[in-house]
């Protein structure tokens, strides 16, 4: 008869050695963690800082600044200073987030200098957002750029 040749018998590994790996694979998984978050925590640039009220920056080639905040019954107010490129659209860019809400310009009413074309000249004008409640922070993002201001009331 024709002796059948089993494959070569495996080493099985110990219990402890199984272990003592899977320690070493879980302290190399949070030495390569720290290292991540170490690198994204370095990576914030001072541009990423929030701006008070009346700071003026530069986003996407746009000088911007609120100015200040007032809430009526019908809207909240966002007076800002914006200018640097002619015939842009004034209020594209703009958003607010209060109470856990981000909120687009709307078309406001009255007799306030609303924001509809940019000048290359800086000018104060007004954006209209929805009337909301909490703090509110307003954003500018334009060409992949962005602008913060955090309003204190």
């Amino acid at each position: 008869m024709v002796g059948v040749r089993c494959a070569p018998r495996l080493k099985a590994m110990s219990t402890r050695k199984l272990i003592l790996w899977s320690l070493v694979c879980g302290v190399l998984i949070l030495v390569a963690g720290s290292i991540k978050l170490r690198q994204s925590v370095d990576s914030t640039s001072i541009d990423d800082k929030v701006l008070a009220v009346g700071q003026s920056t530069t986003v996407g080639g746009m000088s911007v600044a609120v100015e200040s905040l007032m809430v009526t019954n019908d809207n909240t107010l966002v007076t800002v200073t914006i200018g640097g490129l002619e015939g842009e659209s004034a209020t594209a860019g703009w958003k607010m987030l209060a109470g856990g809400e981000a909120s687009e310009p709307v078309a406001g009413t009255g007799d306030q200098p609303w924001c509809t074309t940019t000048t290359v000249e800086p000018v104060s004008c007004v954006v209209a957002f929805p009337v909301s409640s909490g703090t509110p922070a307003v954003f500018y993002y334009r060409d992949g750029d962005n602008g913060q201001w955090a309003i204190e009331e």
